[in-house]
């Protein structure tokens, strides 16, 4: 039993990581790219953006064919573009083209982003469930750890665009995993119902306020990363003047207090219960981003500050974004990859706003970056004390 929950959390891990990978190994090289390409870094962020937006739109369509055609088709489909839109970016010879490759390339990796988590809910629920998507998360922070690491090694011996010839070699390497490793959990015939039942569902979806408010509480939380994503490339390498290796390590070190924190949820949440476990968590990531957005407020301009306060912060959420999807999905079973599917959209579709707008701002320091982490974590506090209201006790 334990080697069959270690195989799932291995590949699902792996391709979780399809994504992210084709996200972090590029970081690190932006300000290359705009130099090769002849354009300010935000023409390049805005590559980053078109990634997210295809994630976010195209989860819709992946999410109902998962649930009737089975789990491992789409990923087929899915990882294959992947590969190509890849190799395509690597021949971009202006930024226009590299957006628009990235918007395919997103096409194609947002299989690999919904579906591991239906297939958690085919397997799981409750604290198994978090148990599993934990040790999920382990696995894929690899590339969070190495992914930035490779990228600069990549963009100082060779060339930016050698990264995407790697993004595609990782992108057949899941096509493999999938062929040989990975087992349907959803039978095909479970799923029949066409145009018309996805949309029904997507409506059900949409009306559940607990569903919306779960899925946004982890929306904002996941939101405030991608922030982070856009804007510290820019202000760790060209404002404090880290070297893309010494950015790598500050990227990984958040990373992994993200997923360190999430290996202890499931044993939180047996213990106090999911929505007390989300509610602490996102009050002390609300407390230490607002701090952090006072103190640069107030001039402090500190690459030590910056990266200290969030990485605590980042640690805290590592006990929100696990624990509201289970969350989300535990009373759709039968439709969750079109629960899934919504989820995603609705948080991508947040991630990719907060791109937008710290490209935009970005005035040379970390205030349009803060700016909109703090956003963030003050939406989600909301929404996660009146999603999930804390219980009255009576004497």
């Amino acid at each position: 039993m334990k080697s069959v929950f270690l195989r799932n959390a291995l590949v699902l891990g792996m391709l979780s990581a399809i994504g992210p990978f084709a996200i972090d190994m590029y970081l690190p090289a932006f300000p290359a790219i705009a130099r090769d390409l002849q354009v300010d870094v935000s023409a390049v962020q805005m590559s980053l953006m078109s990634f997210f937006l295809a994630i976010a739109v195209c989860q819709i369509a992946y999410g109902p064919l998962s649930d009737r055609f089975g789990r491992k088709p789409p990923l087929y489909f899915g990882l294959a573009l992947f590969v190509l839109a890849g190799i395509g970016c690597s021949f971009a010879p202006n930024a226009e083209t590299l957006i628009v490759l990235r918007f395919l390339q997103g096409v194609g990796s947002c299989a690999a982003m919904v579906i591991p988590r239906a297939i958690i809910r085919d397997l799981h629920t409750g604290h198994e469930a978090a148990r599993l998507m934990a040790t999920t998360m382990l696995v894929f922070s690899v590339s969070p750890i190495l992914a930035p690491l490779a990228g600069s090694a990549l963009t100082e011996f060779l060339s930016w665009r050698v990264i995407f010839w790697a993004i595609a070699a990782i992108g057949l390497g899941g096509l493999a995993v999938v062929l040989f490793l990975l087992p349907e959990t959803h039978k095909p015939s479970e799923g029949r119902g066409g145009v018309a039942q996805a949309f029904a569902t997507y409506r059900s979806l949409l009306k559940d306020r607990r569903f919306l408010g779960l899925a946004f509480i982890g929306g904002f939380s996941q939101a405030s990363f991608f922030a982070y994503l856009a804007g510290s490339s820019v202000i760790f390498i060209e404002h404090y003047g880290l070297s893309p290796s010494a950015y790598s390590m500050v990227f990984a070190s958040n990373a992994i207090a993200f997923i360190g924190s999430a290996q202890f949820n499931s044993v939180f949440m047996r213990r106090f219960g999911a929505e007390r476990v989300v509610r602490t968590a996102i009050s002390g990531f609300a407390a230490l981003v607002s701090l952090l957005f006072g103190l640069t407020v107030l001039g402090v301009d500190n690459a030590y500050i910056l990266w200290g306060l969030l990485f605590v912060s980042f640690g805290c959420l590592g006990y929100v974004i696990p624990s509201t999807a289970v969350l989300a999905l535990e009373e759709h079973g039968p439709v969750a990859g079109t629960a899934s599917a919504l989820m995603g959209t609705l948080q991508l579709s947040t991630g990719a706003v907060m791109i937008a707008l710290v490209s935009a701002f970005y005035n040379g320091t970390s205030l349009s970056m803060v700016s909109a982490i703090v956003v963030c974590g003050l939406v989600a506090l909301t929404l996660s004390f009146r999603t999930m209201k804390p219980k009255r006790v009576y004497p």
